[in-house]
């Protein structure tokens, strides 16, 4: 390989976790227009705000919806920018263009899911069902996104050519699964902190187990439960991972950061039911839940990669011992 081509190889990998990087801005932003009602600033208008492009008056709420919107503006600029390099550095069928593409795709999927919420007025102080699909659909997509990002940011980092992620050990499997659980009932609890705020912890459990209660105070009940039992997997599982590694190996290095992150994001957890749920701890809380996704993502990618490595290492012992027998 051509000595330009490898260093664009490695210039696309510092891009790719620059985009992952911003990408974390971009949703701690989102949650802020939700959390500070502000998701109606542009009006029942997309992609227009307020009937404008560029609006001309700029109140708070305005202001703030309309910031978000610039910042996914220039994220999907980013995002085809990754993809053009992509193409331009690797060859064809390479997992690197493959992610990219991926990534690009859950984008515009996220856009238009964020121009539901706005078209349909899914937005402040809206009570109903939908806006808690529509949110818990809204955050599955992002979840995804986030990963297409973080493969394609590591595929480039390792110089790997292919991922197979059928491989993935039903450990770990059972590990993303409990992930998304308490991602989407965290966004639903979430979504209930800001629609119902509480001034003492006993009047939150009074909220949540009052007769008549909204849905969502109910199913904020789940998210702490969830989260619980997920920690519990999650510890379990990383701590399986760094007995498969040796000391330094990629594999446990990867499956100690899972460790740290649980912790951290358990105590988190415990910090934004203490102060009931101001807007700057809810965005620590998503911000710590975004990186433990990314852990759990990159544990993966480590864990298919130890294992092909291994499955390589047996099958050239087995060439060897063979021709030494012929």
């Amino acid at each position: 390989m051509e000595l330009a081509s490898i260093e664009s190889r490695r210039n696309f990998a510092r891009f790719a976790w620059v985009v992952l990087a911003y990408n974390l801005a971009v949703i701690l932003w989102g949650a802020y227009v939700r959390a500070s009602f502000s998701g109606d600033g542009c009006g029942a208008h997309w992609p227009t705000c307020g009937g404008q492009f560029l609006p001309t008056e700029m109140a708070t709420p305005r202001l703030i919806e309309f910031t978000h919107r610039m910042m996914t503006t220039l994220d999907s600029i980013a995002t085809i920018a990754l993809c053009v390099w992509a193409f331009r550095a690797y060859p064809k069928k390479h997992a690197v263009r493959r992610y990219s593409i991926y990534a690009a795709v859950f984008l515009v999927i996220e856009a238009l899911l964020g121009a539901g919420l706005v078209l349909f007025r899914y937005v402040a102080h809206d009570l109903s069902a939908g806006r808690g699909w529509s949110m818990a659909l809204h955050l599955t997509n992002t979840m995804l996104l986030m990963g297409a990002y973080t493969i394609a940011a590591w595929l480039a980092s390792r110089d790997q050519g292919e991922i197979r992620l059928a491989a993935i050990s039903p450990r770990l499997r059972i590990a993303v699964v409990t992930a998304f659980a308490v991602s989407i009932t965290g966004a639903i609890a979430a979504l209930g902190d800001t629609l119902f705020p509480t001034t003492s912890l006993a009047n939150g459990v009074a909220q949540d187990f009052a007769a008549g209660s909204s849905l969502l105070l109910r199913l904020r009940l789940l998210h702490p439960a969830v989260a619980i039992l997920s920690a519990i997997y999650l510890l379990w599982a990383a701590a399986g991972a760094m007995q498969d590694g040796e000391e330094g190996n990629p594999l446990r290095t990867a499956g100690t950061r899972v460790g740290v992150m649980v912790f951290v994001q358990v105590m988190a957890g415990f910090a934004n039911i203490y102060l009931l749920a101001p807007i700057w701890m809810q965005l620590v809380h998503l911000l710590i839940a975004d990186v433990l996704w990314i852990t759990v993502v990159l544990l993966a990618c480590e864990e298919v990669r130890a294992g092909a490595r291994a499955l390589q290492n047996e099958t050239q012992l087995h060439s060897i011992a063979n021709q030494h027998t012929h």
